[in-house]
C-alpha cells in the first residue's frame, strides 16, 4: 500500500468575527497518495480555500496535524515549515500570478534559481517543462504576450519546477474558457501522470472533476468522499 505524501490529520480551523466564531473546518481528515489526483469540489465560502492553505503550510490549523512525506508540521518552526513548503509543494491559483516583466523561461527559472540551481541548469530545466506543456516557440514571450491558456500552463511549469511531491490548485481553469480549460487540464494531468506528482485541485468544473482519480468535498466542516461518477 503506497504511502500518503499529504495527510490532514482531525484539522480545525476558525474565525474570530467580534461577537461570533466561524468554524471553517472541524476533525477534519484527508491524504493524499502519491501519482493521485483528487477534487475539491464544494461551493464558495465552504472552506475550499482555507483547506488548501493549511495543507500547503500557508496557515497554521488552530487544532490538528498536517503531515508531508511523512514530517509532521505541528510545532515546527516558521522556517522550517517554509523550506518543507518551498520544497516538497506546489501551487497553482485561479489568477497565474506570473512576473510581468520576465519571460515565460524566466518566469519557470525563478523557483529553481532560489532553490539554489545554477542558471545553467534552470534554464535547461525551464525549457524542457515548457516544451513538455507544449510552449516551447513561447519560451521568450513575456506575460501579455501570452494567451489565457498559455499563461496557466507556465503557472503549472512555474508550480512543478522544483519536482514537488504534492500539487496544490486552487480553480485553476477558473478564469478560462471551457475548451482552454479543458486543454489545461489535459496539461496538467499530462505532468501528473509522467512525474508521479500527487494534485488536490479545487474547481467548480464538475466535468473536470469527474476526470480526477477522486472527488472529495466539505460537509460541516469534514472532508467527505464522494461517489465516482
Amino acid at each position: 500500500m503506497p504511502t500518503s505524501v499529504l495527510e490532514l490529520k482531525s484539522v480545525d480551523r476558525h474565525y474570530v468575527q467580534g461577537p461570533n466564531t466561524l468554524t471553517i473546518l472541524k476533525n477534519a481528515d484527508f491524504s493524499l497518495l502519491p501519482g493521485e489526483m483528487v477534487a475539491l469540489v464544494a461551493p464558495s465560502g465552504t472552506g475550499k480555500s482555507t483547506l488548501l492553505h493549511i495543507a500547503g503550510l500557508l496557515e497554521h490549523p488552530d487544532d490538528g496535524d498536517v503531515v508531508v512525506n511523512g514530517q509532521s508540521c505541528a510545532g515546527l518552526s516558521d522556517d522550517r515549515r517554509t523550506e518543507i513548503r518551498r520544497k516538497e509543494i506546489g501551487f497553482v491559483y485561479q489568477f497565474h500570478h506570473l512576473l510581468p516583466e520576465f519571460t515565460a523561461l524566466e518566469n519557470v527559472m525563478m523557483p529553481q534559481l532560489i532553490a539554489g540551481l545554477s542558471p545553467a541548469e534552470a534554464r535547461e530545466r525551464a525549457g524542457q517543462l515548457l516544451a513538455y506543456m507544449k510552449l516551447g516557440p513561447r519560451v521568450e514571450h513575456r506575460p501579455s504576450e501570452l494567451s489565457g491558456g498559455e499563461q496557466q500552463r507556465v503557472a503549472i511549469a512555474r508550480a512543478v519546477a522544483n519536482a514537488p511531491l504534492v500539487l496544490l490548485a486552487d480553480e485553476p481553469t477558473g478564469n478560462l474558457d471551457p475548451e482552454t480549460a479543458g486543454y489545461v487540464f489535459e496539461a496538467l494531468e499530462a505532468i501528473v501522470r509522467h512525474s508521479g506528482l500527487a494534485a488536490l485541485i479545487a474547481t467548480h468544473n464538475e466535468e473536470l472533476a469527474a476526470r480526477m482519480d477522486r472527488r472529495v468535498t466539505l460537509s460541516e466542516g469534514r472532508v467527505v468522499e464522494l461517489p465516482k461518477k
